[in-house]
């Protein structure tokens, strides 16, 4: 499993994560881990990482999580849009 973490939010006091596994890229927040003065545990926060990508591998080994696919971008979609919007002018 191939972790990386991103930078703090401090709005959100999340971290974003990518998990890989497997040829399967999960990308989430996670909640990040403060210290006594309510500053961000850098150390405790990848702590906590790891034990999320334990159920990430998990859920991933039983399908539970799987690689999506991301349909092809057309030109026709405008071209569609645009005449959908034309015959509601009617």
């Amino acid at each position: 499993m191939k972790i990386s973490i991103g930078a703090f939010d401090a709005a959100t006091r999340t971290v974003a994560v990518t998990f890989e596994h497997d040829g399967v890229r999960h990308e989430r927040a996670v909640n990040a881990c403060l210290d006594a003065k309510g500053g961000y545990d850098a150390t405790a926060t990848a702590a906590r990482v790891d034990e999320v990508g334990r159920g990430v591998e998990y859920k991933i080994a039983a399908g539970v999580i799987a690689a999506t696919v991301t349909p092809p971008s057309s030109s026709n979609a405008d071209d569609s849009s645009a005449r959908l919007a034309n015959d509601r002018r009617v």
